[in-house]
């Protein structure tokens, strides 16, 4: 539908049922997720990871000056801001002009382009659920234009250090599992002591998803974005340039420093996994629907162990088709006592290969 064509305001009903279709198209991992969660749930975190996708993409733009970049961050805080003035039509003018063209939008730059239809929606969700998603996802676009303004000389993002690229990460996943954890410690009857557990980790899962995208989107990250998350003194240590992050020549360095993020990732599984044993199922939530993407992210670090160069390449590190089916059926099929079995298997062999997978 054309912009200008685009009605001021259409059925909340009709709304909704255009966001669930959204996430299809920004993220197959989280889509299952949303597709794996009950109602209203699944509505909540749909929503919450599309406010929270808009900010994302508006920081991977290489399109648009750091400057602009930072600014437009800046202003989606100021919408999310309920003592604020601005709102959402506010950001959406802002960032009109530097919207791809219709015919050229990716699925994401349509989630931009329509950040009126997800504010509203979003504004008719419960006020509980509004003040649990609007803290952190405004702390994740103030944490971006902090990167953004950072590395503004650079034209895109240049990691240093093993501690930046832990802030980084937690400004743009941590965040996310503590919107996670808000809404189901804020919707359900969860004990002090079970809540406090459930936040002390819910920053490590959010960390060991980042870290895993951080060494398998090494090429795409660089050559798409101009950006380079592997710390500068991890690639100078294996006499890496960081600007020639996918030169052929440097692609053994590289590679080596991609085994060490995933070393990195590894470290967080356990974390994870304390919440996943942990998390209540209250309000439409389903242990499946995070046990989906802690497997894939066991599977994926299995598969950089293997293949790291094909981080540089190009080539692309991921599960195949077979196991992500196999997984999301086994995600279904058990409950929390099967988790260490389940990431024991997929850590050493593709999981729908495995001769115990059905057992």
């Amino acid at each position: 539908m054309p912009d200008a064509d685009r009605p001021a305001a259409t059925h909340p009903d009709a709304d909704l049922a255009w966001c669930h279709e959204a996430v299809q198209g920004v993220s197959r991992t989280f889509a299952l997720t949303v597709d794996t969660l009950d109602e209203p749930m699944s509505s909540y975190i749909c929503l919450g990871y599309l406010v929270c996708r808009i900010a994302d993409t508006v920081e991977d733009a290489d399109h648009i000056a750091p400057d602009e970049q930072a600014a437009l961050l800046r202003e989606f805080d100021a919408a999310l801001d309920p003592d604020d003035g601005a709102d959402a039509g506010d950001f959406r003018a802002s960032v009109g002009p530097h919207l791809p063209p219709e015919s050229e939008r990716s699925a994401d730059w349509e989630v931009v382009a329509e950040v009126d239809r997800v504010f509203a929606t979003f504004e008719g969700l419960p006020p509980e659920v509004r003040r649990a998603v609007v803290p952190p996802a405004r702390e994740m676009a103030t944490g971006m234009a902090d990167f953004v303004e950072r590395y503004a000389d650079e034209g895109g993002l240049r990691i240093e250090t093993k501690g930046e690229l832990e802030e980084y990460c937690y400004y743009v996943a941590g965040t996310v599992g503590t919107l996670i954890t808000n809404l189901i410690t804020t919707l359900g009857t969860v004990d002090d002591e079970r809540a406090d557990r459930l936040y002390e980790v819910a920053e490590e899962f959010g960390l060991l998803l980042q870290l895993v995208n951080v060494a398998k989107d090494v090429h795409d990250d660089y050559t798409e974005e101009n950006n380079v998350y592997l710390p500068a003194e991890w690639l100078d240590e294996e006499g890496v340039p960081q600007d020639e992050v996918v030169a052929p020549e440097y692609c053994e360095g590289t590679a080596s420093v991609v085994s060490r993020t995933a070393g990195y990732a590894r470290g967080f599984l356990d974390g994870a996994q304390t919440y996943l044993e942990r998390v209540p199922l209250v309000e439409g939530n389903t242990l499946a629907a995070w046990t989906i993407p802690y497997l894939l992210a066991v599977g994926t670090l299995r598969e950089l162990s293997e293949h790291p160069e094909r981080a540089v390449t190009g080539e692309g590190v991921k599960v195949s088709r077979e196991e992500v089916f196999a997984v999301v059926t086994a995600a279904h099929e058990h409950g929390r006592d099967a988790l260490p079995r389940l990431r024991e298997s997929i850590a050493a062999q593709p999981f729908h290969t495995a001769p115990s997978a059905a057992d």
